[in-house]
């Protein structure tokens, strides 16, 4: 695919590590305009075309979009549930996974007895006429522990069931990576609170699958006065979209946050010309399996081999006073830990195992010196994936302390 050019302008002048503008585009992203930076209403690409927009306006000498494909479930229109006639609300009392098709029509309900869990009678009983077509139900870790018996009942025609239904703790959270297929039955999950005894769900829910669905980065570049290395800022900007017509996960935290951090590092580094060349990208398909990033990989723009570090900022508006890291890089971590303990910027850093779960993952498995900041378990954690990570829930604590973190990293290293 082509790498396009997007010419650059000077519109106005921003001062770098600026709360208020870093709190505008936080707002902004989270907006019901992009209906949560998901593909079948355009809220990615819309979100991208605003990054552009921005990258200009902060100076930087050039802005690039990356374009690549992804193929995703979605949930746009019609997304109606009732338990024994009691309307359940979208994104609080259920959600679907990310991988179901949809459905129609009035179900009969089968309990799983995980007191006295027999598969052999499980599987005899839904081989009866009576039970054909019901949803089956059960607690979600319980199945976890038997996902064999389970896979049966969700794939496939080997048992009669029309779907699955699994409760879950609050609050209930919606997930894409695993949207790339769909599978035979819908899987719905339900909270906690869901009843134990009841008799049918009537359900109205419509699914549509996206094939080859355009996607694409945006690469924003500071020269510095060298060329031959570089730091590169990453953060993703994609999230969730809509769970129905009426529902949209506008994710401030997971990932406006992030987001709007790598805008203002680039006003900073805009202003205050590096030594070094600066990239900062903002990657989308990271909610649909890393999508983005893993493309870019495969398809770079500029040598893997010649960057430095690389900073992956993902979901920091929270407020936990010790800020969660995954780095492959011993010696950085080293930099980083006694950089903070000299200027206080966190309580502590906690470094955890490395994980595929964000933008940094595919360039740690090339050898890319890299780091993750997430701030987990503050106020705003538990909202993460779910209807509440909007604007009226979010933190802005970590933003400045990690500014200032890794603007004296970038200094020393």
């Amino acid at each position: 695919m082509a790498f396009l050019l997007v010419e650059t302008f000077h519109e106005t002048s921003l001062q770098a590590q600026d709360l208020a503008y870093y709190k505008q585009i936080v707002k902004e992203l989270s907006s019901a305009k992009y209906q949560g930076r998901g593909y079948f209403y355009g809220g990615a690409n819309k979100a991208g075309y605003y990054l552009v927009k921005e990258f200009q306006k902060v100076h930087v000498d050039k802005v690039a979009v990356q374009p690549f494909e992804l193929s995703i479930n979605t949930f746009p229109n019609k997304m109606k549930f009732s338990v024994d006639g009691k309307k359940q609300v979208p994104g609080v009392d259920f959600v679907m996974r990310e991988y179901s098709p949809g459905a129609r029509g009035t179900y009969s309900l089968y309990y799983i007895d995980t007191l006295n869990y027999n598969p052999q009678k499980i599987f005899s009983d839904l081989a009866k006429p009576e039970n054909k077509d019901c949803f089956v139900v059960c607690d979600f870790w319980f199945i976890y522990k038997h996902r064999e018996d389970f896979l049966k009942m969700e794939t496939g025609n080997s048992c009669a069931n029309a779907g699955m239904i699994y409760t879950w703790r609050e609050p209930l959270k919606f997930y894409k990576a695993y949207g790339e297929q769909v599978v035979d039955k819908p899987v719905i999950w339900v909270s906690a609170d869901f009843p134990k005894d009841a008799k049918t769900i009537t359900v109205d829910i419509q699914s549509m699958f996206l094939k080859d669905y355009d996607c694409f980065n945006v690469i924003a570049k500071v020269e510095g006065r060298r060329h031959d290395s570089c730091f590169v800022f990453t953060a993703h900007y994609d999230h969730l979209g809509n769970l129905g017509k009426k529902v949209f996960y506008a994710g401030a935290n997971d990932n406006a946050s992030g987001t709007a951090a790598i805008v203002t590092l680039a006003a900073y580094y805009a202003k205050n010309k590096p030594e070094y060349d600066m990239y900062f990208i903002a990657f989308s398909g990271e909610d649909a399996n890393l999508r983005g990033s893993e493309w870019f990989v495969a398809h770079p723009t500029f040598p893997l081999e010649q960057i430095k570090f690389l900073f992956n900022i993902d979901m920091i508006g929270d407020n936990n006073p010790v800020q969660y890291v995954e780095t492959n890089s011993d010696r950085g971590f080293a930099m980083f830990d006694k950089i903070n303990g000299q200027q206080n910027y966190f309580k502590g850093l906690n470094r955890g195992e490395l994980a595929g779960n964000s933008d940094h993952y595919p360039f740690a498995l090339r050898h890319v010196p890299c780091i993750l900041f997430e701030n987990e378990s503050g106020d705003a954690f538990q909202y993460y994936h779910t209807v509440n990570d909007d604007w009226e829930h979010a933190v802005f604590d970590t933003y400045e302390p990690l500014f200032r973190l890794v603007r004296d990293f970038i200094e020393r290293y």
